[in-house]
């Protein structure tokens, strides 16, 4: 305060308004002293560092009814994606030649102009107001592309306890040719990367430095109106032409070439395998031919022959190998069943119990499958099967009321389909 008036010479009045001015002044800048205060505060609090907490995910049981559930619910929210491109395929298959005919001349007339980028965004937004429509209650049935109709199976209400357990099964099923076929899809992406194929990854190599060279010297629109017509062109006319010309298209389609040539881990490991086991057999075969040139060339009268001493090392049960299937002296077992996989062989065309099932021995070489009986008796019991002969081959339930598709293999000649 400047001056300081004495109290006597003040009106009383005008001491008491003086008063409440200085109070209400006082409340607000206290008020608002506080706000910024607390503000200020909770700011500070958010930039406090707190230790990280490391919470558990509780995790459901296993419940088939969840499974199920689940599932339908992946059905559910997938649909729309793969209703857009089931029908996005139909249009680039000319299911219907019209929308296709007008769909490639508008996108064509896009990419020249320099529209595309706008004309796919106009679609996206065009596409939000219709669905805005729908959910308003507006019936509209107006799709970009055309639909393709599929039949649609009616959902059953009371399952018995066996259709219960087969729609268990079948989705296990499905969930693991899905998880199967996502798990091909990235080991794929992860050999290309990773130079599991050289042969292969070099190509991806020499097309990323061409892409790297040319975006580096030419211009963006020209390298965009490239892109776009190549992209309209491949989709829409050439790739329906390799399409209808399935041996054209393993010729000259490179992009399907090399994701077909592409391997898996499962087919990298069984072609590993495949190779150790022909040099362990190419070894296998020179040590033999080794070992009978000693014992021919050798003077010592042991009194074994060259046939001898190369069959007793592929022997059954019974005798030699060649001699209990009644084949040539060259059908040898292959490495990997030289002992023979011990099995049951069901023969449906039989009725007698006995001769419906055979226990025994099971043999592949290089042309033939050959089943050893485990019963003593003439060589009757035995089969002898002719792979060139075999038309069919797949997994058999023995019992339809196993779970899964059967641990037997069903074998179909042309004389018999049982």
């Amino acid at each position: 305060r400047a001056e300081e008036v004495p109290a006597a010479q003040q009106p009383a009045k005008p001491q008491a308004q003086a008063n409440g001015t200085d109070k209400s002044s006082h409340t607000v800048s206290s008020r608002l002293h506080k706000w910024f205060c607390d503000k200020f505060g909770e700011y500070i609090e958010d930039f406090r560092f707190q230790p990280e907490e490391n919470t558990v995910e509780t995790e459901e049981p296993l419940s088939a009814r969840r499974l199920t559930e689940n599932m339908r619910r992946l059905k559910r929210g997938a649909k729309p994606v793969t209703n857009f491109l089931k029908n996005l395929s139909a249009l680039l298959d000319w299911y219907s030649i019209y929308t296709s005919a007008i769909a490639f001349i508008i996108y064509i007339n896009a990419v020249w102009h320099g529209w595309a980028i706008p004309m796919f965004l106009f679609l996206a937004i065009l596409r939000l107001s219709l669905n805005y429509l729908i959910a308003r209650g507006w019936r509209i049935q107006w799709s970009i592309v055309p639909e393709v109709s599929e039949q649609m199976e009616p959902p059953k209400e009371d399952l018995t306890v066996s259709e219960k357990f087969q729609l268990v099964l079948d989705v296990a099923q499905k969930a693991q040719n899905l998880f199967g076929k996502m798990a091909d899809i990235l080991e794929k992406f992860k050999n290309l990367f990773m130079w599991v194929q050289p042969e292969i990854t070099q190509k991806l190599y020499i097309a990323l430095w061409a892409a790297f060279i040319a975006s580096c010297f030419l211009p963006y629109r020209i390298l965009g109106l490239a892109l776009g017509l190549y992209a309209g062109v491949k989709f829409f006319l050439i790739d329906f032409i390799f399409k209808r010309c399935p041996r054209l298209r393993a010729k000259y389609d490179t992009p399907y070439i090399i994701w077909i040539s592409l391997l898996t881990d499962p087919q990298l490991k069984e072609r590993s395998n495949a190779t150790v086991s022909r040099r362990v057999r190419v070894m296998n075969l020179f040590l033999q031919t080794a070992t009978a040139r000693s014992y021919v060339g050798s003077s010592a009268p042991t009194g074994i022959s060259k046939d001898e001493d190369t069959s007793r090392f592929h022997s059954t049960k019974r005798g030699n190998f060649h001699e209990v299937f009644n084949l040539p002296e060259n059908e040898r077992p292959l490495p990997v069943c030289e002992n023979g996989w011990r099995c049951c062989l069901i023969n449906r065309d039989r009725k007698m119990p006995t001769d419906y099932i055979r226990n025994g021995v099971l043999y592949v070489t290089e042309n033939y499958l050959c089943f050893e009986s485990s019963k003593s008796g003439s060589s009757k019991r035995n089969k002898v099967i002719k792979l060139s002969d075999i038309t069919d081959i797949q997994k058999y339930k023995v019992l339809s009321v196993l779970p899964g598709s059967g641990m037997g293999i069903a074998v179909s000649t042309p004389s018999t389909q049982k």
